[in-house]
């Protein structure tokens, strides 16, 4: 396979299309909007599945997904988009490429910042290191500490981005990776507890960053109803203090509409995760007022 070939084919190609997906022209112009787009768990799907599949016939494909990114983007430029976590793993592509084709064409899609799943590691993390060059994209992850391993300062635990005036902080959560993944493939990785680190990272971004909107992508789980008191995305809501959306991973579940709960302080958490296999990209539009109070609307779309 050629990789230039390919990469020109399936990205340049679905870039230059220009169909619109959503027109929000009737949105009131003193309004605001922030448009968050993610994926998780695409796990090297960069091709359709095929007619013939039992499940997903047709359904999926980076060129697609370019397709409605793109659109979406063109109709408010005031777009972010992330992944949250399995990026690698799936298919041949992964045992072909290493990982280099999923990091080139995500940055050709102008991926924001991603956050790192289990199966990241999965070619070791001197292989995740060594995939890192061919990504324009952050990886932001808070509660691992890469200290003395190939990945120290490598990643960073959160980023700010300003959109239309709107300061947005965005910082990853990471599984714990002993029982899942081999040790020596993660080295000397440290787990952080991921409700600490949260708390500490959100009150960094909501009073010494003054952010209005603060994201979290998580690779934890949505939720594990056999083991209750489990760290997953759901008791992270449950415990936070200023995350206002979880966009989350490592469960593969879909969510057709994101769930709204209640943080320590009674303020509203948004979570959202949408399967896996790149199926499906989740938008969630949020729109501030002149006093940046915010509301939001969300969708699933099907690739």
């Amino acid at each position: 396979m050629d990789r230039r070939k390919f990469l020109k084919n399936s990205v340049f190609g679905s870039l230059a299309l220009g169909s619109t997906i959503h027109n929000y022209s009737c949105e009131t112009s003193d309004l605001k909007k922030i448009t968050i787009l993610h994926t998780n768990d695409v796990h090297s799907h960069i091709e359709p599945f095929s007619s013939e599949h039992s499940e997903f016939p047709n359904q999926g494909g980076f060129e697609r997904r370019s397709t409605l990114v793109n659109s979406i983007r063109n109709n408010n430029p005031n777009t972010l988009l992330f992944d949250a976590g399995d990026i690698f793993q799936g298919t041949p592509y992964f045992n072909f490429f290493n990982g280099e084709l999923e990091f080139k064409l995500m940055s050709l899609l102008k991926y924001d910042a991603v956050t790192i799943g289990n199966h990241d590691f999965d070619n070791g993390i001197t292989g995740l290191y060594e995939q890192m060059p061919k990504a324009s994209f952050d990886f932001l992850i808070s509660n691992y500490d890469f200290s003395n391993t190939v990945l120290e300062g490598k990643t960073r635990n959160y980023k700010i981005y300003n959109k239309f005036g709107i300061k947005i902080g965005v910082f990853g959560l990471g599984i714990e990776l002993e029982g899942l993944v081999t040790k020596e493939l993660y080295k000397e990785t440290k787990y952080l507890d991921p409700i600490e680190i949260s708390r500490d990272i959100s009150n960094r971004l909501k009073f010494e960053e003054n952010c209005d909107l603060i994201i979290c992508l998580s690779h934890l789980g949505y939720k594990y109803d056999n083991l209750p008191e489990r760290v997953c995305d759901y008791n992270l809501a449950k415990k936070s203090n200023h995350i206002d959306l979880i966009i989350g991973g490592h469960t593969h579940t879909f969510m057709d509409k994101p769930i709204v709960l209640k943080n320590e302080k009674g303020n509203d958490v948004i979570i959202n995760q949408v399967g896996c296999f790149g199926l499906y990209l989740g938008q969630i539009d949020f729109f501030f007022d002149r006093n940046n109070k915010r509301s939001f609307r969300s969708s699933v779309l099907k690739i």
